[in-house]
Parts: structure tokens; C-alpha cells; sequence
């Protein structure tokens, strides 16, 4: 008679077979792994890179971005408030000195200039009439003086005729002492005249001078608003390049709003821009590269930021080459500025091989197979890699991706 299996029998029968199964599955991964490392990979010459080791130079560098501006950029701005009234000049444009650029409503500015004149030649007529009143005034008072002068000679005479007089028997000691106190008298007050007159001649040359010195300021108001009215007509001081040119016709400026831009662009520098991260390496003088396409110039750093907007630092470079033809304002380029230099040292050039570490496993060509061989990476940057050991000049190592023959240890090369 059969006996029924229990339930517990049945699972435990399961559960044994799902043990063996992943048991069989994970011996068989184990082995493809294990087998792949002494399998004998290939690859297609055409699908690789492959660069000679060499002996040279090597520079450590941190990527920044530039944009490319004119060394030398001058600023047009309104020299009034006014407003556009043409323009005829675009941005991009060659101008010469003295070409006009555009044109301002000046009907303002013109019309408070008139006023000014007109108020200075009131102030002028003025110190005119001044001098006038002050000069009627200096003489009726010179003639007083004169006259004062007459009466004190006539009481002098009295005086001596009135002591002769009293000699002779005819007068009196009393007249004699009168005529003394009326020419005493006419003295007292000539003097007080005279000092009057002191008096009046400094008055008159200090009234004139503050009248003279609110003419000059009205005059050097009236100067210099000419001059902004002779600016208001824009013209060109240099020669250059136009870069900019504000052609909202009819809208408003004001006085020391931009108008225009000039630039020369015989000579052009960087401005570079970083992370804050970089902070403690950036600093003035540190050498730079900039990379225009296939194109590399150096210069070095010449000032930096002390402030930080948004986590990046701002700071400009002077170019070795700073007329070179390759440069163009407002151009993107890369920056790269070097923080270390090694010489002499083996190198190859960088490729998607180098993935950062300081040991890698690398692939070297020698007679048509490629061996893989465990390095030491010392400086990297966009051209090249150090290589400290495990190379010698002349060997060709491979510096395209062999990520998928990481547990190779030969590649045959096709």
C-alpha cells in the first residue's frame, strides 16, 4: 500500500534542489570568470589608440573657462541727459578719429546753456555798474577831502592873523584860541575822512572780487556745459573696432549712461573664471595655458578677485601672444592653469586608458599582443600622462578603453 508524502518532506525536497541549483550557477560564473583571465582575447588594430612612451615635460593643470575681451576697450557715455536721435554706426564697424557714431537731442541741455550765458552777462554788467557806484562814491569823498584839505589851510592862515593881531594890540587872547579849535577841528575831521576814504577803497576791492568770483564760477559752469554740448555730438577718439552702440532711437539717457564702446583689437586678454574650490592654488603670476582649438597660448595670471559670486572666482590673464590671429572678442576658450611641472619624465599621451587613480592596469604592445601591466600615475593633464614605472621609452601603450579586457592578461592584436 502507498504511503502519501508528508508536506514537510516535499519542501524540504524544494529547498534542496534551489541550493543546488544556485550552488551550480555560481561555481559556473566563477569559472567563466576564471577561465576569461587565461583565455586569449583579440582586438582589431583599427579599434584602439595607441601612443609611444617618451621622455619630456610634463605640466599639472586645473580646467577653468575664459572669455576672450579686448586689452584695451574704451567707454562713450553721455556727457547730458538727453536723448538718441540716430545712430550711424553698427556694432562690428572700423572707425577712424572723429567719425561720428550717433547723435543726441540736445534742445535741453541748449536752451539751459543760453540762460547760463545770458545770466553771465548780467553778472558782467554788474560788476560794471559796481565798479561805477564805487567809483562815483571813492571820488565824491577824494573831494570832500580836498575841500577839508582848503578849509584846514584857510584856518591856518586865521590862526596866524589872529595872533598877529593879538601882538599888535587888536585882539584877544580868546580869538586866538577860538581859531585854534576851528582849524583842530577841520583837522580831526579831515583824518576821520581820510580814514573813511581807506575804508571805502577796501570795500570797493573786496565787492568787486566777490562779484569777480561768482562771474568766474557762472563762467566755468558755462565752460564746461559747452564742453558736454560739443561731446554731445558723439564722435570716435581712436581707432578701433565698435562693439557696442545703444540704437534705441528716441529713448531717454542719462548723463554717464554707456553709448558706445571702442575697442582695439590689436591685443586682447582673458578673463577667467573658476571654482572656489581652487581657491588656495589661484593666485597672480601662476602660469596659464589657454587652448583655442588645436592652438595653445600662454601667459600667466595678473590679478584675482577678492570677491566670490556664486561660488566662482573671477581673475584676469595677460597673454604672451596677445595679438595673435586665433583671438576674437567675447570668444569661449579653455583655461588651464598650471600648479605643477615635472621634466624629464616618462610620459604618454592621455587617452579614455587613464581613468585617474595613481595605479592603473594599462595595456603594452610587444610583438603584436598586447601585455597588461600595473603602473604608477604621477601629473595628468589634457595632453599627456606620466607614467613613474613599468615603461620604459619607446614602448607603445594602448590609451583607448580596454575596460571589457580588465581580466585579460594578453590581447592579441588583429
Amino acid at each position: 500500500m502507498d504511503k502519501e508524502i508528508t508536506l514537510e518532506v516535499t519542501s524540504q525536497k524544494r529547498k534542496k534542489g534551489a541550493v543546488i541549483a544556485v550552488i551550480s550557477i555560481a561555481v559556473l560564473v566563477l569559472l567563466i570568470v576564471a577561465l576569461r583571465g587565461y583565455i586569449k582575447s583579440s582586438v582589431k588594430k583599427a579599434e584602439i589608440t595607441t601612443s609611444t612612451v617618451e621622455v619630456g615635460n610634463i605640466e599639472n593643470t586645473l580646467n577653468a573657462t575664459g572669455e576672450v575681451l579686448p586689452e584695451f576697450e574704451e567707454i562713450i557715455t553721455s556727457p547730458i541727459n538727453a536723448s538718441i536721435k540716430s545712430a550711424l554706426m553698427d556694432a562690428g564697424n572700423k572707425i577712424a578719429p572723429g567719425q561720428s557714431i550717433l547723435t543726441l537731442d540736445k534742445s535741453a541741455t541748449q536752451t539751459e546753456f543760453d540762460k547760463l550765458n545770458f545770466t553771465l552777462e548780467s553778472k558782467r554788467n554788474e560788476i560794471a555798474k559796481l565798479k561805477l557806484d564805487l567809483a562815483k562814491s571813492f571820488y565824491d569823498i577824494q573831494s570832500n577831502n580836498d575841500i577839508k584839505q582848503l578849509r584846514i589851510s584857510s584856518l591856518a592862515d586865521a590862526v596866524e592873523n589872529a595872533k598877529r593881531l593879538f601882538k599888535a594890540g587888536g585882539g584877544t587872547r580868546e580869538g586866538i584860541e577860538q581859531a585854534e579849535l576851528n582849524l583842530k577841528v577841520a583837522q580831526l575831521e579831515k583824518k576821520q575822512l581820510e580814514n573813511e576814504i581807506k575804508n571805502k577803497q577796501q570795500t570797493m576791492q573786496i565787492e568787486i572780487k566777490e562779484a569777480q568770483i561768482a562771474a568766474a564760477i557762472q563762467e566755468n559752469d558755462l565752460k564746461a556745459l559747452q564742453r558736454k554740448l560739443a561731446l554731445a555730438n558723439v564722435v570716435a577718439t581712436r581707432t578701433g573696432v565698435i562693439t557696442y552702440v545703444n540704437k534705441n532711437i528716441g529713448a531717454n539717457v542719462h548723463e554717464g549712461e554707456t553709448l558706445a564702446r571702442i575697442a582695439n583689437l590689436g591685443s586682447f586678454k582673458v578673463s577667467g573664471s573658476i571654482s572656489d574650490n581652487s581657491m588656495e592654488q589661484l593666485h597672480s603670476g601662476i602660469p596659464i595655458i589657454i587652448r583655442i582649438n588645436d592652438t595653445q597660448l600662454r601667459g600667466h595670471v595678473t590679478n584675482v578677485s577678492p570677491s566670490i559670486q556664486n561660488s566662482i572666482i573671477s581673475f584676469d590673464i595677460q597673454l604672451d601672444d596677445r595679438a595673435n590671429k586665433q583671438l576674437r572678442p567675447n570668444m569661449k576658450v579653455d583655461v588651464f592653469l598650471v600648479t605643477a611641472t615635472h621634466n624629464k619624465i616618462l610620459r604618454v599621451a592621455n587617452g579614455p586608458a587613464f581613468k585617474g587613480p595613481t595605479v592603473q592596469d594599462i595595456f603594452v604592445i610587444n610583438n603584436g599582443k598586447a601585455e597588461r601591466r600595473t603602473v604608477h600615475i604621477g601629473l595628468t593633464n589634457f595632453d599627456y600622462v606620466e607614467i613613474e614605472d613599468g615603461v620604459k621609452p619607446g614602448d607603445v601603450v594602448i590609451t583607448s578603453d580596454m575596460t571589457e579586457f580588465k581580466n585579460s592578461k594578453e590581447v592579441t592584436i588583429k
